[in-house]
């Protein structure tokens, strides 16, 4: 006979199995901007040269394994995105670990597999960037912290401090959850302390798990320490400075990390918002008792990075939130218990609960599973497709120029010998020119603001769809429209004559 504990872990091991095969399927797709400029200025450089100076887009512990993955395996895409692939899926396997212990098995294989077909976790575990790792460390982290606080131990709190440490060394933003957990550690220590109801553990053990994370990220970043203060004391002005100024609004963060999830939707995204903060609000009422520091964290997190994000000047990216999305879909589930339960309590007792939480479990398997196909429609941007299209497609007359940042990616990555037009000005004195043109366009909504008069010339703003393969505007015609998953990231070909 197989025990319960047995059932349970074969669950965690076919949806596991599950979550392998969806994140292998499309694994090798062309890879996007952010990526390309990782090989490029990072994984491309020697080991000494890795970790010379400082820059946002290096995700150093990532960086450091998805070159191992590259010198053992090749440049394939599906190799540089192998680690954040196995961090992604190390995130379920925590995760469940974690739910299993505070709310019971079912609720952790509804979380687990939730999380396996949410688009978010699929589309970050096929990005050869630090997110799923920094979401694996944040998870152990909690899972950690949790039961140090419950239970003191010297082996809890130094396994933490190694997560904070792998963490932050990660990407510096993931010093933001791990301070959501010490104030909250001096929260509990200034409520229960005065009670007379503090550990002498309490104190001591946190502690010197808060210092052995910070003095191992301290040496690991102490060789980048000029060029990233330098770099984080620049950020500021960066940003105000950049024409998509809505990037620092955390309501703009909150829409675009729900419109990422289920496209676009109009007035559903906010209904879909509402529904995800009451859901979380009421999982959060139902693990007080078993869990009560879990959802604080949570939450505190989401606030902290918010609102320090804001105070340094810098674009709220939804990204930055990754972390919390197990947590969220954990709080979420059990939310929907909730609902569930207190239905039943006045219309049929247990088994109508039971039941109902069985038919939400399959209504929201359907939902995720139907939105996680989006995935698979496109790559996140294809700038490969682009190039290949404009190389066949231009003639020994015709000049091509790639607008904006994307060109960086055709020149450095695809040996492209295409001029780059940054400003309005460049753009107006290429065009002068007479003869036929072909401009690549990658991140059109942001170069139509940089570069305005592509803008009128595209007819951009007009009622026409300039993605649409006949559309024709007064200067330039679009041959092509190479849709993305990444928000803004269609490429868009134009042509004049």
């Amino acid at each position: 006979m197989i025990g319960q504990g047995q059932k349970d872990w074969l669950w965690l091991g076919a949806i596991l199995a599950l979550a392998v095969a969806l994140r292998i399927w499309g694994l090798n797709a062309p890879m996007w901007h952010d990526e390309i400029q990782t090989l490029v200025t990072h994984l491309n450089l020697g080991w000494g040269e890795m970790v010379q100076s400082y820059s946002m887009n290096h995700h150093y512990l990532h960086n450091i394994l998805a070159k191992i993955s590259m010198t053992i395996f090749g440049d394939d895409p599906w190799a540089i995105r192998l680690p954040a692939m196995l961090f992604g899926l190390g995130t379920l396997a925590v995760i469940w670990v974690l739910a299993r212990g505070m709310a019971g098995a079912t609720v952790a294989h509804v979380t687990t597999l939730l999380l396996t077909l949410s688009y978010h976790q699929i589309w970050f575990s096929q990005n050869a960037r630090g997110y799923t790792g920094l979401a694996f460390f944040s998870v152990l982290g909690m899972l950690y912290f949790l039961r140090g606080m419950e239970r003191p131990r010297r082996g809890t709190w130094i396994a933490y401090g190694f997560c904070l440490a792998a963490a932050v060394f990660t990407h510096l933003t993931g010093a933001f959850f791990f301070m959501a957990q010490g104030v909250i550690w001096l929260a509990v220590v200034a409520i229960r302390g005065p009670r007379g109801r503090l550990e002498g553990g309490l104190i001591r053990l946190p502690f010197l798990g808060f210092l052995v994370g910070g003095l191992i990220t301290a040496a690991f970043y102490l060789p980048l320490l000029p060029s990233l203060i330098d770099t984080v004391s620049n950020v500021s002005g960066t940003s105000a400075t950049d024409v998509m100024q809505e990037y620092q609004n955390p309501l703009w963060t909150a829409f675009e990390a729900i419109r990422t999830g289920i496209g676009h939707a109009g007035p559903l995204t906010a209904l879909v918002g509402a529904a995800v903060l009451i859901l979380s609000i009421l999982g959060a009422i139902a693990l007080h008792r078993d869990a009560p520091l879990f959802a604080p964290t949570t939450f505190l997190h989401i606030v902290l990075t918010a609102g320090l994000l804001m105070a340094v000047g810098m674009r709220i990216w939804p990204r930055f939130f990754f972390v919390d999305i197990a947590f969220l879909m954990l709080l979420i589930v059990m939310g929907v218990q909730l609902c569930c339960a207190l239905i039943g309590h006045f219309i049929g007792g247990e088994r109508v609960s039971r039941v109902l939480f069985i038919l939400s479990a399959i209504a929201m398997t359907a939902i995720s599973a139907g939105l996680a196909k989006r995935n698979y429609d496109f790559p996140k941007q294809d700038l490969a497709g682009a190039y290949a299209f404009t190389e066949a497609e231009r003639k020994p007359e015709t000049r091509v120029f790639a607008i904006g940042y994307a060109g960086q990616d055709f020149r450095d990555h695809y040996k492209a010998d295409w001029p780059i037009l940054f400003t309005n000005d460049e753009y107006v004195a290429a065009l002068a020119a007479p003869g036929p043109v072909i401009l690549v366009v990658g991140f059109p909504e942001r170069n139509f603001r940089d570069v305005p008069q592509l803008a009128i010339d595209a007819d951009a703003f007009g009622p026409t769809n300039v993605c649409a393969p006949d559309h024709t505007a007064p200067v330039l015609t679009t041959l092509r429209c190479f849709g993305g998953t990444l928000g803004d990231g269609n490429v868009i070909v134009f042509g004049r004559d």
